[in-house]
């Protein structure tokens, strides 16, 4: 106890002896002309926010500045051996490093901690700091996107033959970082510049560190891109859809929308610049591939509904489109396959075996006049009979007709339908693909 005691007393006579004569406002130097050596070390603890939108990075560091200052040494064996003391740091003269791109609008500095004086003049000033810097965010290829974010420190006033600023390591202390949930850590370089402003012509030495940051993609992928590429892979089923169903449409605008919600919601965290992320231009590149299917399905409709008023399939159409596409695309009617021929004869048939049906119910009947009643009294109604059935018949074909060019018209439509559907499926897995093989 006694000896703890005399501890206290000679501590406490080294900081009466030290801080008699003693002024913080000067540059602790014997000789003026020779510029002071001053040390920094930042260590990165954690970083609390990254708000793309505003481009600020704010992060908590520790700062470890080193100097020596000639005005503060003794003789330990004068002061019973005490070779260190701490005291408060506005006791003694304090660089004015400060935070260059600061971006905080309260310009906080660094918190008033003690240092270590120690019995040779060298001095420790550790200091805690929450610091919002300005850091130009590229976001070209969100949410695959990398970040270099700079601190730069350096002296406000004192040029460089004044302080010479140097950094004790060749890169930031990251042994005590706490994870960051968003963003990954890759390093934390650090150089030394030395840069001659337009208001003055001495040097002014700086150290900036370079924060190497990578975004943690998975919240994004699974948020924002695979509800995308769902969303767009329901797109080309419209055209799967039946004509008459009359939601062929309104799927492809209710897919156009659900796109729009998730481009607002991108737009609202991404900095108004003019580089678009690459998130963004899936979004854009899907939402006008969806107008375009909407727009060919309108027109595909319009075909559908082709009544007998239409003129007939063109003979480059029903070539092109009834035979070669709808083989490729294996719409085929009903007894049909795809590897079949097509049975164009069948109408040709049915019309056979109703004018057949027509002929004999009229030799039928013409057979059983002709038993009941004199020849002479049926001759008279012969041209009339005639008359009805040759109209008769000639109705039937016409409806024949129209129901032949009815149905071409719709098949038409089924095999544009079809082809459009796997267009537009290989274009959305081809987007797909582009998009990942960009973020890889």
């Amino acid at each position: 106890p006694g000896c703890r005691g005399a501890q206290g007393r000679f501590a406490y006579k080294l900081l009466h002896d030290l801080f008699a004569n003693y002024s913080s406002a000067l540059r602790p130097v014997e000789d003026t002309d020779r510029a002071l050596n001053v040390t920094l070390q930042v260590t990165l603890s954690q970083i609390i926010d990254m708000d793309e939108r505003n481009q600020v990075l704010t992060s908590y560091l520790w700062v470890r500045q080193a100097w020596l200052d000639a005005h503060l040494t003794w003789d330990k064996d004068d002061y019973g051996g005490i070779d260190s003391i701490r005291i408060p740091s506005s006791y003694v003269w304090r660089p004015d490093i400060i935070l260059y791109n600061n971006a905080d609008e309260h310009f906080g500095g660094s918190m008033e901690t003690n240092v270590v004086l120690r019995s040779d003049g060298h001095i420790m000033w550790d200091s805690p700091a929450i610091t919002k810097s300005s850091c130009k965010v590229d976001v070209s290829y969100f949410p695959f996107d990398g970040q270099r974010c700079r601190l730069t420190f350096g002296s406000w006033t004192y040029n460089g033959n004044q302080i010479d600023l140097r950094n004790r390591l060749d890169t930031g202390d990251l042994t005590d970082f706490v994870e960051n949930v968003e963003w990954e850590v890759l390093g934390m370089p650090a150089t030394r510049n030395v840069i001659t402003y337009g208001c003055c012509s001495e040097p002014y030495p700086d150290v900036t560190y370079t924060l190497l940051l990578r975004r943690r993609a998975s919240f994004y992928i699974f948020n924002l891109l695979l509800p995308c590429i769902m969303v767009s892979f329901l797109a080309p089923l419209g055209f799967y859809l039946l004509a008459d169903s009359g939601e062929k449409v309104s799927l492809g605008v209710t897919v156009l929308l659900a796109l729009t919600v998730f481009q607002l919601l991108v737009a609202e965290s991404m900095p108004p610049s003019e580089s678009v992320p690459l998130i963004g231009k899936y979004y854009i590149a899907t939402m006008t591939m969806i107008t375009a299917s909407t727009a060919l399905t309108i027109f595909i409709m319009n075909v559908h509904h082709c009544g007998p008023g239409a003129r007939p399939v063109p003979p480059w159409a029903r070539r092109l489109i009834l035979h070669h596409m709808a083989r490729l695309c294996c719409v085929y009617e009903v007894g049909e396959s795809c590897k079949s021929p097509q049975r164009a004869l069948g109408g040709q048939a049915a019309t056979g075996d109703a004018g057949g049906l027509w002929e004999s119910c009229g030799e039928g009947e013409v057979g059983t006049e002709a038993a009941g009643c004199p020849w002479d009294h049926c001759l008279c109604h012969h041209d009339a009979l005639l008359r009805n059935v040759g109209y008769i018949a000639g109705c039937f074909r016409r409806h024949r007709a129209n129901q032949r060019r009815t149905s071409e018209w719709k098949k038409v439509a089924k095999v544009m339908d079809r082809f459009f559907m796997w267009v537009f499926f290989l274009m959305v897995f081809l987007m797909s693909m582009l998009v990942l093989g960009n973020a890889a």
